[in-house]
């Protein structure tokens, strides 16, 4: 795309400072994709096309539509060809043995999609807490954000992406996935994992790191709890509610991780 670039100097009141040019840049992509479980819509989201199996399996792994059972099949369009579907349909097969879901309608925003303590409550009725001890060590916490950097292609390009990342306890970055959304990033990370796409990790990643660009909201935390994350880092602030469900599935939350300093916010204290 072609686009008209301003520069200048900020608040100046003569203009003649400033300078424009036409000149090429480049713009993230962004499209729904709709993901099936045994034939039934169980989402619709906003993301960057790549990766969508990835995607579309680790959706249904953390929003617990698996209940346990392998995956044994993924492909796009349930029926027909996946080009007339233009690749935005993946269904995720396990041969009817999950639970049938219900279906949904309406869109996910690439953003995230709680509600309150009410679904946190039926979260922690579904998963057990972590096991204690597989946490990763502080030094590796506060040089994960710098080591993800060289795997944040589409940022470096763009600028509009989040990024996810899997990394183990030596501070080793396992697997690097990029999204316009922040959930979908994870999906993402989380979908490779569980197809056993990355050496040295498995669902459930005990004493394995999961690194988020942005927040660390309820449905961060959500993920890495589902997928057996030890660590949850995140370049921004966690929600109060992502604390309260960290505490709860013994996982430990860093915040604001840029440089070596870092929050804790769970567990209370170290």
């Amino acid at each position: 795309m072609i686009v008209t670039r301003v520069e200048g100097v900020a608040g100046a009141a003569d203009r003649s400072e400033r300078t424009t040019n036409r000149r090429p840049d480049e713009l993230i992509v962004e499209e729904p994709m709709s993901i099936q479980l045994d034939g039934t819509l169980v989402s619709t989201t906003m993301r960057t096309p790549g990766h969508d199996y990835e995607l579309a399996v680790g959706f249904c792994l953390t929003e617990g539509l698996l209940a346990g059972h392998p995956v044994i099949g993924v492909r796009y369009c349930a029926d027909g060809s996946a080009v007339d579907s233009e690749f935005n349909i993946v269904t995720v097969e396990t041969g009817g043995r999950a639970p049938a879901p219900t279906p949904r309608l309406g869109n996910v925003s690439s953003s995230c999609g709680w509600c309150g303590s009410e679904q946190l409550d039926d979260l922690c009725g579904r998963l057990d807490p972590l096991p204690a001890g597989a946490h990763v060590d502080l030094d590796v916490i506060g040089s994960i954000a710098d080591r993800v950097l060289d795997g944040q292609g589409l940022f470096a390009a763009t600028g509009s992406v989040h990024a996810a990342a899997a990394f183990d306890a030596d501070g080793e970055v396992l697997v690097t996935r990029e999204d316009v959304g922040r959930h979908n990033a994870v999906d993402k990370v989380i979908g490779a994992i569980t197809l056993g796409s990355v050496p040295g990790a498995a669902v459930p990643a005990g004493g394995l790191g999961l690194f988020v660009s942005g927040r660390a909201s309820i449905e961060m935390v959500q993920k890495a709890w589902a997928a057996g994350f030890s660590t949850l880092v995140a370049v921004s602030a966690p929600t109060a509610l992502a604390v309260d469900a960290a505490r709860r599935a013994n996982l430990v939350l860093a915040g604001f991780v840029r440089g070596t300093d870092f929050n804790v916010y769970a567990p209370e204290r170290i």
